[in-house]
């Protein structure tokens, strides 16, 4: 008698005990269920987050390009602005439809890592575009050397810096490569200076073939009055007092080698007339001869 009633006891009890939910049940994406009215709240704030997105992109990119020559920077800023826009916009539409997001963001962590690690390299060449184009290194049109390679920018996008070499070639350079590596604008400041080294015998008179060099090149119109040329000995070689002369010019690539070679063929023009030889390398052997017998 008392085992039965043990038994309908353990029974009722085990009917009426509560079995705890398990994690992945309790932690559901949406809280309640979800209505029309639900649609149409979280389809008008997505589509108010996009037109103000648009609007800010507009005014910002006018802004920002209002006084510059060059669009890049400010098209790029205005399409993060608008993008964070959207993205604000698109999390207050989950929010309207009552999406929990911490459990939404869960059930795409893996998802999301995997994109990111895939994304990697997309996302650096990105960011560094962005900086490019805010502190503005240089600009569409001008000549620049980095990665060891030189030529005009022709264009910074999201992903590369697009430049023409001086031999007409389209060259990609990722954007996360530039910012890392050093970058020589070389037309930046309006004027390059240049270096041409000349040789002059031992037996030179220094004092005049500097002033022949001079006057030389003074009235060459591929050079700048101002600063003006000089010329400057640099050191004593195996067979010529090495000078070096030194002219300022227009940046760009055509007009360092117009002025190159204006300066070099007035320079021998003038050593001509002055009869003033520019020696090549000369090696002077040294020694004594051995005694032969058969030899006369």
């Amino acid at each position: 008698m008392h085992l039965l009633a043990a038994q309908a006891l353990y029974a009722a009890q085990a009917k009426t005990a509560t079995v705890p939910a398990a994690p992945a049940a309790s932690a559901k994406v949406v809280a309640q269920p979800l209505t029309p009215w639900d649609w149409v709240i979280a389809g008008a704030v997505l589509v108010a987050g996009i037109v103000v997105g648009r609007f800010v992109r507009a005014v910002l990119s006018k802004a920002i390009r209002r006084g510059d020559s060059e669009r890049g920077a400010a098209e790029t800023i205005g399409r993060v602005a608008a993008l964070l826009v959207t993205l604000a916009a698109f999390v207050y539409a989950l929010v309207a439809l009552g999406v929990r997001l911490g459990p939404f963001l869960g059930a795409l962590g893996i998802g999301g890592v995997a994109i990111a690690f895939a994304a990697q390299a997309i996302l650096a060449n990105f960011l560094a575009s962005i900086i490019l184009q805010v502190r503005r290194p240089f600009r569409r049109g001008e000549q620049v050397t980095t990665n060891g390679l030189g030529g005009t920018v022709e264009e910074v996008n999201f992903r590369t810096v697009v430049l023409r070499t001086y031999d007409g070639e389209r060259v990609y350079v990722p954007a996360a490569k530039v910012l890392n590596e050093p970058i020589v604008n070389h037309t930046r400041l309006g004027r390059r200076r240049t270096s041409l080294p000349i040789g002059l015998s031992y037996d030179t008179d220094l004092d005049a073939a500097r002033r022949i060099v001079l006057d030389a090149v003074r009235d060459l119109p591929e050079l700048f009055v101002d600063p003006a040329p000089d010329v400057q000995v640099e050191s004593f070689g195996d067979s010529a007092v090495n000078a070096v002369v030194r002219f300022w010019h227009a940046p760009d690539i055509g007009s360092l080698w117009r002025a190159r070679t204006a300066v070099a063929m007035a320079v021998k023009r003038a050593f001509d007339e002055a009869g003033i030889a520019i020696p090549f390398p000369q090696v002077v052997l040294h020694g004594l001869r051995e005694r032969d017998s058969s030899l006369p």
